[in-house]
């Protein structure tokens, strides 16, 4: 079982290190709202938006569904109590350390990229909960992904998210009590855990046909490069005008393809990889902090914009973890990171 899942712990090493350079870049270009902006108003990639919103689209829905298909194993092996209990240490303790510092820093209750973490904890009690109540009274029976299956699932995902973009468009974060989310996206989060779940109980990424994930990750690519070439026009009209349908086609392909891709060429298990996927989750928690001080430090040094980003990239994930790697060699330090 384990060598079979090689291919998941390194593609979400793949969407970790995406998610540091994601960071990375928001400081040098519009992507949302980021804590440090360069003194060198020259620090400045207008073409990285396409960057951001590429990402945006995939990459931490992928995130849930990797997620999502470990729920269902996990507490199948642990238990309702256990479950909890485990996920509870795992994804609060980190959320609250990490959380209550960045709120202390700023002075208001303040979760940043933390909110994953949260939400990962809500879905995850929210299937122990419906488990507790309705759990499996069989196993599930095996089925395989298709193409229209993924269209099937791309526009449901589309239509809800275009209604909701109407009342909460993109990048508006919403509070409510001490939990942040951003609702133009949270229909994809949530899809994206259950399809993970689903995919577990009824085996489509080990049944998931070459054809059918070969010609997802060409249609993800088509989608990808057609955002990538929106520069004003009608184009770009019609995608933005539709961008909560089309982005929507772009997580389930570029996801679905991904994982067929990684699945078919990623399926590889070596020292250096291991020792990648065992640091990720903690990488994920810190690189944040480590980032903004990196940034900081290095204002005044003069790059080049994209040089100013991949130096910020790289310097971030390299101390991320190596961070990771020397904390997680303390006493009970493990068991949360």
């Amino acid at each position: 079982m384990a060598a079979r899942l090689n291919y998941l712990d390194n593609l979400k090493v793949a969407l970790t290190f995406l998610v540091i350079f994601h960071h990375a870049g928001q400081a040098y270009g519009y992507g949302g709202e980021w804590a440090y902006t360069p003194s060198n108003p020259a620090e400045v990639m207008p073409w990285i938006w396409h960057f951001f919103s590429t990402n945006a689209a995939f990459f931490m829905g992928l995130y849930f569904f990797i997620s999502g298909y470990f729920v269902p194993g996990s507490y199948d092996r642990q238990g309702f109590g256990t479950f909890l209990r485990k996920k509870t240490l795992r994804l609060g303790v980190p959320l609250l350390l990490m959380g209550g510092g960045l709120s202390v820093a700023v002075g208001r209750i303040e979760v940043a990229h933390m909110w994953f973490v949260e939400s990962l904890l809500l879905f995850s009690l929210l299937y122990a909960a419906v488990q507790k109540v309705r759990p499996d009274a069989a196993p599930a029976r095996q089925s395989r992904p298709t193409l229209p299956g993924l269209c099937l699932a791309a526009a449901a995902m589309g239509i809800g998210s275009f209604f909701i973009r109407m009342a909460s468009p993109q990048d508006n974060w919403v509070s409510l009590l001490f939990c942040k989310f951003e609702p133009a996206h949270y229909l994809q989060y949530a899809m994206m855990f259950i399809l993970g779940a689903a995919s577990y109980r009824l085996g489509w990424l080990d049944r998931m046909s070459n054809r059918t994930g070969g010609a997802a990750l060409l249609i993800g690519c088509a989608l990808a490069i057609g955002n990538y070439a929106r520069q004003g026009g009608a184009w770009n009209d019609f995608v933005w005008q539709w961008f909560g349908i089309y982005e929507s086609f772009m997580c389930i392909f570029i996801s679905a393809g991904l994982l067929w891709l990684f699945r078919e060429k990623v399926n590889v298990g070596n020292g250096a990889l291991s020792w990648l996927s065992a640091q990720s989750y903690g990488a994920y928690i810190l690189h944040l902090p480590l980032m903004l001080g990196i940034q900081y430090l290095s204002d005044g040094v003069w790059m080049g914009a994209f040089g100013k980003f991949m130096f910020i990239g790289v310097a971030t994930a390299v101390l991320s973890f190596a961070l990771t790697w020397l904390l997680r060699m303390l006493p009970g330090v493990r068991r949360v990171l």
